[in-house]
């Protein structure tokens, strides 16, 4: 008799449904790798792909911070140039966690064998995205110790300035 039922409403249990899945799984769990284009201080582009770093949150392009002097800077900008002079010429390696609601991969990605996530936190370029993962507290906790980046001066938490606290 010839399968006359569409895939979806195949049992989770058949095994049919069991190979198909276990076949897209090593594609689901392939990191993304290649050079990449900074977007801003939490995104990067490789090979057409969008990817928003796990767990960290950065100043907006436009946003503006204060320096140590009370002067006004772009502090995304800064973030997003931060990042991307770190990275330089390095390939970039990025293991997928999610992805977010615009569409974009969410990633934990390593330039150099380093957690460039944690190093743009670290630097004080980023903050740790409580509300997604506490996995950055630490190194929130240490840069703002240090007074790293955006901690020198004062500046508005990243998603409230977007929440329009400006």
């Amino acid at each position: 008799m010839p399968l006359t039922r569409p895939l979806l409403e195949l049992p989770l249990r058949s095994p049919l449904f069991v190979f198909l899945f276990l076949v897209a799984l090593p594609a689901l769990a392939q990191p993304i790798k290649g050079q990449a284009t900074v977007i801003d201080g939490d995104t990067i582009e490789i090979a057409g792909t969008r990817i928003r770093l796990h767990g960290i949150d950065a100043p907006e392009s436009s946003q503006r911070c204060q320096d140590a002097r009370g002067q006004d800077y772009r502090c995304g900008q800064r973030a997003a140039f931060a990042l991307a002079d770190w990275i330089g010429r390095a390939n970039v390696s990025c293991e997928r966690r999610d992805t977010d609601r615009y569409g974009r991969v969410v990633a934990v990605c390593r330039a150099r064998g380093i957690d460039m996530n944690r190093w743009m936190v670290r630097e004080g370029w980023a903050v740790a995205y409580r509300e997604y993962s506490p996995e950055y507290v630490p190194d929130e906790l240490a840069a703002q110790r240090a007074r790293a980046g955006l901690w020198a001066g004062r500046f508005i938490p990243p998603s409230e300035w977007r929440r329009g606290q400006r």
